[in-house]
């Protein structure tokens, strides 16, 4: 029985390699050979030649719903545990350590609600981002709230490399010492990076490349390691901190915050610290679906993080302030981030023990931001590079080709001569806050949890439910727009240009002042104005979530099974998309 497999295995690999081979004769067979194959959605859909699925795209099948609920309380545990600098983003506005701490922990919990409230769509139809996005703002007009997303996960991709090679080179240093911080600088200081440090980024960079291949679904072994390994690296660097400066805090230069005088008062600068704690999640509210989709019940990745979230947050910011302030108190230095603590330990202490303690100390830290980017950048750009490619690109694709494009935009550049680019990056939160307030609305309030799945398929002008006004909700876009509108001057003002004391109010509780506005607008709006597919729910007399429990019925009346979400008909001969297309008389019932 061996024999036969072996042999069974070479003729496939044989296979693979003729047909690799002969992709490269020309261009067409390139595209042929990468082409992605159609599901039974696509093949049972709609009239176009282009294509609205694939493997990634379609709702996933019951055997990768793998998640439940303890999953993603290690997941949220290891993903929020390693907020160490947050509690220094909330000092170096003014508050003292214990307003921080508070602050902290309240934006944490309202983060977290906007999560729970954003996980309910994937985890009852287990779809992504992407097309939660279709089913609320229209077929095209998608693009734009996907695209947008795919373009800063890039920028943040590369960011997130570069700041987690710096403790790669905590550990080299640690290894090596001054072979490693001696290597000859053969870069000009215009590059914005040195020889040593172009290194240890590209060590980083080649330490992601791995799981590029796999799926969410594929990397719960992954996650429950990355929780694990951060619990003995905080709570160890918490305790040398302590250790070293005998219990002495010294929080006493941090008892005082920055004065508010003048109208504006203590009620703006608490909103604002509110919304400045609230950064850090700002766009894994935004992805939440693209988590929640693998969840194997309809309550796993909801309930678990609303819990799980603050707490976690809240304790690892609070070691951060408490063990950065210590040390700056001993040694009368100013280091608020892990890897120049680090490095100062080196500095001070050079002996073996120390060494070894910060390269262990380090490889945790770094295993910490390796699943923060692949959670928060990596599979959100996988899963948008499916709707924007589904022809050629998965979201292991999409993995790899943001693997490549993180290295491309050299992210040392972007830190070292555009700080108005960084301080974009850090307030684009507000631009995302008006698209989960009119998706949370939509859902909620709007549809009574009602998604119309092979719909969100079809391209066509046949989509009843989800064309809207040439493919777009117009809408949701001026819900958005509105949302954006009074934050927006506040928030240009950050990047040099004058604007009122008013504006700049606005601006520093951009998220907040966004997601209220584009869920009100949206939700009054809406009540006058109703889409067309919102007043078909309501002509449909459709109690909450009842297309949920329904079969998945194509356009053409076929039923899809939940084992053949994801993959192509087997009854049908190659990929003919159209096979078989009766879409007049299609029936009314069912998941459609």
């Amino acid at each position: 029985m061996r024999r036969p497999t072996t042999d069974n295995a070479k003729a496939a690999l044989a296979c693979k390699a003729n047909n690799a081979k002969h992709a490269f004769s020309s261009w067409q067979a390139f595209l042929n050979w990468i082409q992605v194959p159609d599901t039974a959605l696509d093949q049972h859909g709609h009239k176009q030649a282009a294509t609205w699925s694939n493997e990634d795209l379609d709702p996933t099948p019951p055997e990768k719903r793998t998640w439940r609920w303890w999953n993603y309380v290690i997941f949220y545990w290891g993903l929020s545990f390693g907020n160490w600098t947050l509690g220094a983003t909330m000092v170096g506005i003014g508050l003292n350590w214990w307003q921080a701490i508070l602050t902290i922990f309240l934006s944490q919990t309202i983060s977290s609600i906007a999560m729970f409230f954003n996980s309910r769509c994937a985890s009852v139809y287990h779809i992504g981002y992407p097309v939660v996005g279709r089913t609320v703002f229209g077929m095209y007009g998608a693009y734009y709230f996907v695209g947008v997303r795919a373009a800063l996960a890039i920028i943040w991709y590369g960011v997130q490399l570069y700041s987690g090679s710096a403790l790669l080179a905590n550990m080299l240093r640690a290894v090596f010492g001054h072979n490693y911080t001696d290597i000859h600088n053969s870069l000009p200081a215009s590059a914005g990076i040195t020889t040593a440090g172009l290194l240890a980024f590209f060590l980083f960079w080649l330490i992601h490349m791995p799981f590029t291949f796999f799926r969410p679904y594929q990397l719960r072994p992954f996650f429950w390691a990355k929780a694990i390994v951060m619990l003995p690296a905080i709570f160890g660097l918490f305790i040398f901190c302590m250790v070293t400066t005998k219990g002495n805090v010294g929080l006493g230069h941090l008892d005082n915050t920055s004065s508010v005088s003048g109208s504006d008062g203590w009620g703006w600068f608490f909103v604002w610290s509110i919304n400045a704690g609230m950064g850090n999640t700002a766009t894994l509210i935004t992805n939440q679906p693209d988590i929640a989709r693998w969840s194997k019940t309809r309550s796993g990745a909801m309930w678990s993080q609303l819990l799980t979230n603050p707490i976690a947050v809240t304790l690892s910011a609070s070691l951060g302030i408490l063990s950065t302030a210590a040390i700056n108190n001993k040694w009368n230095l100013a280091l608020w981030n892990q890897w120049d603590l680090l490095d100062a330990i080196l500095t001070h202490y050079w002996t073996a023990g120390a060494r070894t303690g910060v390269f262990f100390c380090a490889g945790a830290w770094l295993f910490s931001i390796l699943g923060t980017n692949i959670a928060a950048n990596m599979i959100p750009f996988g899963s948008d590079s499916t709707l924007l490619f589904p022809r050629y690109l998965t979201i292991p694709r999409g993995q790899f080709v943001v693997e490549c494009l993180g290295f491309a935009i050299c992210p040392w550049k972007i830190l070292a001569s555009a700080s108005t680019f960084t301080t974009f990056l850090a307030g684009y939160g507000l631009f995302m806050a008006s698209v989960v307030a009119i998706m949370i609305c939509d859902y909620w309030l709007l549809t009574k949890g009602n998604v119309f799945i092979s719909h969100a398929y079809d391209g066509s002008r046949d989509n009843k439910h989800y064309h809207y006004n040439f493919g777009v909700n117009i809408q949701a876009v001026i819900a958005y727009l509105c949302g954006i509108a009074l934050p927006f001057p506040g928030f240009v003002g950050t990047l040099g240009p004058k604007v009122s004391p008013a504006a700049e109010n606005l601006g520093h509780i951009g998220w907040l002042l966004s997601f209220f506005v584009s869920f009100v607008v949206y939700y009054l709006i809406c009540l006058v104005w109703p889409t067309k597919n919102q007043k078909l729910v309501r002509q449909m007399g459709l109690r909450w979530e009842q297309m949920g429990d329904e079969e998945l019925v194509a356009a053409d009346g076929t039923i899809i099974t939940e084992s053949q979400e994801g993959y192509p008909d087997p009854m049908l001969e190659g990929n003919e998309k159209n096979a078989g297309f009766v879409h007049d008389g299609a029936p009314e019932k069912g998941r459609y």
